[in-house]
């Protein structure tokens, strides 16, 4: 049976502030929304780790969302995981919960045993996109893969893109029957950066890191919070015996710690009958011929939710010639 403090504070993320150091940041643990996002898909064991950590980057970065916006990260690359994306869907209103997706794109043929899962995404790309709904153009930043994990790439994203000083302590737990991912995020408070053109940077390739944007008290107060953050253990973050505000406190309680209400969440898609719909509006009667299975239906499947649906033909396109039931 599940503890007091696992019912209370699993899928949840809280934000904080530590005013002393000018550093905000985020601590989630990830349990059942998780387990839900990883069982719409049979997924090799490196593929799932690989999307718990992204599911775990997004909760943490997606939290600052405005109510109704998506924050989608999406990692490219060209080895045997191919793809792995995550969306965090800010609330519709103020108490609801955030909802997130997750798929991956493997080949898994190609997949080394024994080899890390960040490594076999091989070369790519570390992408973020901001879609503030509609009449609004969705925002797009891309960095190339770095370091030894997603959250170095998270990192020099921050540092690159938005010059943020930015740190993620991260642990993820997955097997085949279970998952669970807990981590923590720091961030500098926005301000002026002197490498504001992204050039000049200390990290790999020339690219910004977070070290390259502070400097005097702010560079002593960011090593401060970054040295605290270094302290906290696996256990301390994936929980039950610590709560995140009990960690908090034991971590930054000489940093002037501010804790706000907690964003809870959980697996949920947006895909629908109407949006797929939508999505075919754009062909004519040709085209959507073209689609039309032997047994005279075009059908469509979520690859994030698994959810299957089909059509009769002569209700899509401009050219439909049969309303919708």
């Amino acid at each position: 049976m599940a503890s007091v403090n696992e019912l209370i504070w699993d899928d949840t993320i809280l934000p904080f502030q530590l005013d002393s150091a000018d550093v905000r940041g985020r601590v989630t643990r990830i349990d059942a929304a998780l387990g839900n996002m990883l069982a719409q898909h049979n997924y090799p064991q490196p593929v799932r780790a690989l999307v718990a950590e992204a599911v775990l980057l997004a909760a943490l970065i997606g939290q600052t969302m405005k109510l109704r916006w998506r924050f989608s990260l999406q990692v490219h690359g060209d080895g045997p995981i191919r793809m792995v994306i995550a969306d965090y869907y800010a609330p519709a209103k103020e108490g609801d919960p955030a909802r997130m997706r997750a798929y991956a794109s493997f080949d898994e043929s190609r997949l080394q045993p024994g080899v890390a899962p960040y490594a076999q995404i091989g070369k790519g790309t570390f992408g973020v996109l901001v879609d503030q709904g509609a009449g609004m153009a969705p925002y797009q930043g891309i960095t190339p893969l770095v370091g030894k994990g997603l959250g170095d790439c998270a990192e020099t994203y921050f540092a690159q893109s938005e010059q943020l000083p930015t740190r993620f302590a991260t642990t993820i737990n997955v097997t085949e029957t279970a998952a669970r991912a807990a981590g923590i995020m720091l961030q500098h408070m926005p301000k002026a950066s002197p490498f504001a053109n992204g050039e000049g940077g200390s990290g790999e390739g020339g690219l910004l890191a977070a070290d390259d944007l502070v400097s005097g008290d702010d560079s002593e107060n960011w090593n401060r919070a970054t040295i605290l953050l270094a302290t906290a253990t696996e256990a301390e973050m994936s929980g039950p015996a610590v709560t995140p505000d009990q960690l908090l406190l034991r971590l930054f309680h000489e940093e002037s710690l501010r804790v706000f209400d907690a964003q809870p969440l959980q697996f949920g898609c947006s895909c629908s009958e109407a949006a797929v719909r939508q999505s075919l509006s754009i062909y004519s009667a040709k085209d959507i011929a073209t689609m039309t299975t032997d047994v005279g239906t075009v059908t469509a499947d979520c690859h994030f939710c698994g959810a299957h649906y089909a059509f009769e033909p002569e209700t899509l396109g401009f050219e439909a010639s049969k309303p919708v039931d």
